[in-house]
């Protein structure tokens, strides 16, 4: 039987957030105890474990070249060096989604998913190596500057912060350090758009968000058509989603459902497990995690849904990631649910956030997810069923009407 304290507390997302980052997380791996200076409450040790085949003699090297020859010697501080020489370790990895957050960065993730924070609202993550806006939160200061989900981010410049960056290269959390600051302040980020010939820079002034994760909507003729948002899959999206549920079901002349998933990049596997199982029978896949050794668990649903009985089209777009496709996936592969939009993102790893003593944290990349049908997103998403782009020229939503077509 399913561990649910366990699996609630993974996380299919770990795209970090600029406004904050995705937290709560499974608590898996037992760390060394790192021994490296009074800045972390314990003394250095330069002591190798005797089962670890590994010459450090080289770090060391440089570790007292540096600190004999550096002419700043206030810049020279232990706990932040060695922060630094994890983080290198970790990326070294070469996986943008396996990172070391040190304590100011880990307690962002700590922070995250509740709902309310400072900052410019996006989501980030890397695509073809580079960074980039998963998606804009809805009515955050970013989407109101004309940011859009697929817009790569090339420079960061904050002179209150005294930043100026290409953004080429750097790690996840210096972007999220770079880019998140309270609520009043401003921040300028140029990016590239695909279609747009010229680079397109923009102003954006923080905000305190307080955005909820499941906004209901009744749309079409007589409003007989339920306009689900879910906007991502967070610490009281369940909560929000059964009251959605309640609403909708109330309403009998209620048949049709949209769940919307545009620009969600995901968040806990168990949003979306729950989610996933108001439309299935009980013991119905969800999803499927493929360890590295191959082994594989599947997650099935745990009850009969209240919502088997409702015609559902789903949408998505390019923001729509990790928890967002693992539902998606498992709509389309248990009930030929039909997806109306634009590709999804395609984030299909999964990783185990460990706290480390001190207040750091581990994120690790420990298996792949899959639909039920055993797809792999990855690099790849999802195709919709039916393709339609917005057009930006207009007012009007053509993927939902599109969608309220469908359905009617």
């Amino acid at each position: 039987m399913l561990n649910f304290v366990k699996v609630r507390n993974l996380i299919f997302t770990l795209i970090l957030v600029v406004v904050s980052v995705s937290g709560g997380y499974y608590l898996g791996v037992q760390g060394y105890k790192a021994e490296v200076s009074k800045a972390l409450g314990v003394t250095i040790s330069r002591v190798t474990p005797p089962e670890k085949n590994v010459d450090f003699s080289l770090f060391w090297n440089v570790w007292d070249t540096l600190s004999a020859k550096y002419y700043d010697k206030s810049k020279l501080v232990p706990a932040e060096m060695v922060y630094g020489a994890i983080e290198g370790m970790v990326a070294a990895v070469g996986d943008p989604y396996t990172m070391y957050l040190p304590p100011a960065q880990n307690k962002i993730v700590d922070e995250d998913l509740s709902g309310s924070f400072e900052g410019v609202g996006i989501e980030i993550g890397y695509r073809d190596s580079k960074l980039a806006v998963i998606s804009p939160l809805p009515d955050s200061p970013a989407e109101k500057a004309g940011v859009k989900p697929g817009d790569y981010i090339v420079r960061i410049v904050d002179k209150s912060k005294n930043v100026d960056v290409n953004a080429q290269g750097i790690s996840l959390p210096q972007a999220v350090s770079y880019i998140r600051g309270p609520a009043n302040t401003k921040i300028n980020l140029t990016l590239v758009r695909d279609g747009v010939s010229n680079p397109i820079e923009v102003e954006i002034t923080r905000a305190k968000l307080d955005v909820p994760s499941v906004v209901l909507k009744f749309v079409g003729q007589n409003e007989t058509v339920a306009d689900i948002k879910v906007s991502k899959f967070g610490a009281d999206t369940v909560d929000e989603w059964n009251k959605a549920v309640d609403e909708i079901t109330k309403k009998s002349n209620v048949k049709n459902i949209i769940v919307d998933l545009r620009n969600n990049p995901g968040g806990y596997l168990q949003a979306a497990v729950d989610l996933g199982s108001d439309f299935v029978n009980s013991g119905t896949t969800i999803v499927i995690q493929e360890n590295g050794d191959g082994t594989r668990q599947e997650y099935k649903s745990q009850k009969s849904g209240r919502l088997q009985n409702y015609n559902v089209i789903v949408l998505i777009n390019g923001g729509s990631a990790s928890a967002s496709e693992i539902l998606s996936g498992a709509l389309r592969d248990n009930k030929n649910i039909k997806l109306v939009g634009e590709k999804s993102f395609g984030k299909g790893t999964v990783q185990e956030p460990v706290e480390i003593k001190g207040g750091s944290g581990l994120h690790v990349t420990t298996a792949k997810w899959l639909t039920p049908k055993g797809t792999w997103v990855h690099g790849n998403g999802l195709e919709p069923d039916v393709k339609i782009l917005n057009d930006d020229k207009t007012v009007e939503d053509e993927q939902l009407q599109k969608a309220i077509e469908l359905l009617n």
